[in-house]
């Protein structure tokens, strides 16, 4: 019956939904990448946004603000929001599989590490106003997109989910009364087959109008598993849309809408990158591991990019829903109703030890998620006043079956032997039952984890123009949320049994606990804004928010006696103290602009995804880091000098650091050792670790402190097989500094910086079409996406390397 119910859905959306764009005039690419503003070429035009739920031009917007429109979209390769991180320096996407993802602006919004469902994220993604609650919608394909806006800071005075730490807003083409179509296909190396096409007109002459989309991605895996003689790492999306639009009255638009997302790769693998020494003792670390076992990974330079996981990989998920958009001119504003429905089923397989050996043969959390959303807002002007107030509900369910299974290697990876001689592999006398592959071969957790949130919120914010140059803005949120889960983990011995033994428990325990959270909050903010002359904007903001507590469903820490702390069951919310000032700047007639934007903000009881210490603990938990802090400036260029070229620049400061966290989890190299009174020296093997790290004045993960983009764009106009075009040359570059991989920061962990550069070249004809050839890390720069440590303090670090020199060419049409 639910398949049913959704299927009606799709097909009822597939020929309704959406949300009319309100921008007009697409920037060129390489200006469209950055803070600013020609439109066309003309030197005169504006970018229009909507990131106010009013359409402005962006230079009026007092917030740092960045658009990337649908022809930097497509001429980049920026397909998916990983993608756009190349774009976009204050925006960092990690993700080891689509459930597993954060999208974090100027580093903050989701906690680096292993999702968990118990927590909301600060980053807002929404897709023609409706908010999608689930990461994992960020790493399919962008379908029939008009352009991307990126808010950095707190908007929760304007959205309708709270958003710490900025929002992602897409808004799609809308259906159009005159016929028109877009098609678009792209062949490259690694049997990379893209397509796009979309087609739009009207049903009912100038009274419904018609948009359907959709979009294919096929690519071969980067990574070659020897094991199965597959490519791993793959990409196989598949996405459709459709929109209906119907103008009911002269005052009253109605816009449905439905999309349907399926993506199903071979993925995700994290493979050996190299090994650092942990406290436990020689025989217990990875070098000696393996080799008690008669083995090493089919290669020690993760470049080579092979693997020998022997766990098949899945990450499929399907992701999907429908909405209607109500927009009615009524008095001196417009009443905008939101009314929308998603789901989003996720079907995952993992190799969570990382290696060939069978120390955990299963692990795969299939998830199934609803939500409802209801927006309802309207937007005036009175006078001198400019306001917007809202209201916004939220409900979301969702139910996992979680399931984990330990090999006939996880007795000796996982157990302690106790003491052995100097040199002794630990197991010369079998007698403990680290030596002893039957005590953990077949151990068997079953989870069952239910989780219902419920969010409730009015929000307003008021412009007061006090002069023709001077205005203050003051916003308010007053916001609700209720929590509340479930998490039952069953485990079974290989041989059935329910009675475990004190190891057995340590490595996965048998859990059940129902977790709740509920609070009011009150989030504001402040701006004001003054234009310096008639191309110079000043403006200084100060925005106090607040992020939802949560609840851990991922199974809590174990006390001394392997028992779950329920203490640890909820995370209190995020306290934000948010300052910034900011100039928005034009000059040589407008060819030119530059914006720049200084930022602070504090984060007190920051929510953190720490890694649990015990040994076997393959997940991590929520936990409150007492203060952290984010603070820097950004600045955005674009140009254009002459006709024909356009430049752009973007790059961001960003100074960050746990104010204070005195009772972190420790790094590997002071993990796994002993307890006692001195903890000996980092990576001391057989030493003594301390319970936990003061880790204050360390880097947050995930941030970069510079990072910037770059590039540009020149086109001669000429004549190619009998058409008048141009001939175009583009270059983009991007680069980031060294980050933290680990929440708390590791000498073995930290990924180095790289710089990237791309390069486009091709013709083109105004409103006919585009043929270009392209090439993505043109030097074929080796690094990182991120690195991970192995389960139980082994010393071996994986990592997930980025992809190669990429390269192909892409034929665009639009009719």
């Amino acid at each position: 019956m639910r398949s049913a119910r959704r299927m009606l859905a799709l097909l009822a959306g597939t020929t309704m939904l959406a949300a009319p764009a309100l921008a007009e005039g697409p920037a060129d690419a390489a200006e469209a990448a950055a803070d600013a503003v020609d439109v066309g070429g003309s030197g005169t035009g504006e970018i229009l946004v909507t990131a106010r739920r009013r359409q402005e031009a962006i230079q009026d917007v007092p917030l740092a603000i960045s658009v990337v429109d649908a022809r930097a979209i497509e001429a980049t390769g920026s397909f998916n929001v990983n993608k756009l991180t190349q774009l976009q320096p204050s925006l960092q996407f990690y993700s080891t599989n689509p459930r597993n993802s954060a999208a974090n602006i100027r580093g903050l919004g989701a906690p680096f590490g292993l999702t968990n469902d118990g927590i909301e994220q600060g980053v807002g993604i929404y897709v023609d106003q409706v908010y999608y609650s689930r990461i994992a919608s960020a790493t399919f394909d962008f379908i029939d997109v008009e352009r991307i806006e990126v808010l950095r800071g707190p908007q929760g005075t304007l959205y309708g989910k709270n958003t710490t730490a900025g929002a992602i807003n897409i808004t799609t083409r809308a259906p159009s009364f005159s016929p028109e179509g877009r098609a678009e296909v792209t062949i490259g190396n690694l049997g990379l087959v893209q397509a796009k096409a979309s087609v739009s007109g009207p049903l009912v002459d100038d009274k419904v109008a018609i948009r359907l989309a959709g979009s294919s991605t096929h690519r071969r895996g980067t990574i070659f598993n020897v094991t199965s003689g597959n490519h791993v790492n793959e990409l196989d999306n598949l996405g459709l849309r459709g929109q209906v639009l119907v103008k009911a009255t002269d005052t009253l638009d109605l816009t449905f809408a439905g999309d349907y997302n399926r993506q199903n790769p071979e993925c995700c693998a994290q493979i050996y990158v190299r090994t650092g020494a942990t406290q436990r003792p020689l025989n217990r670390q990875f070098a000696a591991l393996a080799a008690a076992f008669n083995y090493a990974p089919p290669s020690t330079n993760a470049f080579d990019r092979l693997t020998d996981l022997d766990t098949d990989l899945r990450a499929k998920q399907v992701i999907g829903g429908a909405s209607l958009r109500a927009e009615w001119e009524l008095g001196s504003g417009s009443l905008t109703s939101v009314t929308a429905w998603r789901f989003w089923d996720w079907d995952p397989s993992n190799d969570r030890d990382f290696t060939g050996l069978p120390i955990t043969t299963v692990s795969a959390n299939p998830s199934k998620q609803d939500q409802y959303t209801q927006e309802l807002r309207y937007a005036g002007t009175t006078g001198r006043f400019d306001y917007v107030i809202g209201a916004f509900a939220f409900h979301q369910k969702i139910h996992t079956d979680g399931l984990q299974v330990q090999g006939s290697a996880a007795s000796r990876f996982l157990l302690n032997p106790g003491n052995v001689p100097a040199g002794s592999s630990g197991c010369a006398t079998p007698t403990t039952n680290a030596c002893n592959p039957a005590v953990l071969n077949g151990l068997r957790a079953v989870n069952d984890i239910d989780f219902k949130n419920t969010s409730a919120a009015v929000f307003g914010q008021l412009t007061w123009r006090v002069t023709d140059r001077l205005r203050l803005q003051p916003g308010v949120r007053v916001n609700y949320d209720k929590k509340s889960g479930s998490y039952i983990s069953t485990v079974t011995t290989g041989a059935g049994s329910t009675t475990l033994n004190n190891d057995q428990r340590g490595v996965l325990a048998p859990q059940s606990y129902s977790p709740k959270f509920s609070d009011w909050n009150l989030s504001y903010d402040f701006t004001a804004s003054f234009d310096v002359t008639r191309d110079v904007l000043a403006y200084a903001t100060y925005a106090r928010s607040f992020k939802s507590g949560g609840i851990n469903l991922s199974g809590l820490p174990l006390d001394a006696g392997n028992n779950p702390i329920l203490s640890a069951g909820s995370v209190k919310p995020e306290k934000v103290n948010h300052y910034e000032i900011g100039l928005k700047t034009q000059f040589f007639d407008r060819r030119a602009t530059l914006n720049l934007s200084g930022f602070w903000t504090e984060i007190s009881d920051y929510q953190a995804t720490v890694t649990n210490g015990q040994l076997g603990v393959l997940r991590g938990y929520l936990a409150n880091a007492d203060k952290v802090r984010v603070r820097g400036f950004e600045a955005d260029f674009s140009a254009r000098p002459v006709d024909g070229l356009s430049l752009y620049a973007s790059g961001t400061f960003n100074d960050h650091e746990y104010v204070k966290f005195t009772d972190a989890p420790c790094p590997p190299e002071l993990s796994g050792g002993s307890t006692g009174a001195t903890p000996s020296a980092p990576g001391t093997p057989g030493g003594v670790s301390p319970a936990n790290c003061n880790i204050s004045g360390q880097w947050l993960p995930g941030i970069s402190r510079w990072a910037a983009s770059f590039g540009g764009e020149y086109a001669l106009p000429t004549r190619l097989v009998g058409a008048d075009g141009e001939a175009y040359l583009g270059i983009d570059g991007s680069y980031r500094s060294k980050f933290s991989s680990n929440p708390s920061r590791s000498a073995y962990t930290d990924v180095a910086g790289y710089a990237l550069a791309n390069v486009r070249a091709g013709f083109r004809v105004q409103d006919g079409w585009d043929l270009f050839g392209w090439v993505r890390n043109v030097f074929d720069k080796n690094y990182y996406e991120l690195l991970a440590t192995q389960s139980g303090n082994t010393g071996l670090i994986v990592g997930q390397p980025a992809d190669p020199r990429t390269y192909g060419a892409t034929l665009k049409v639009t009719f």
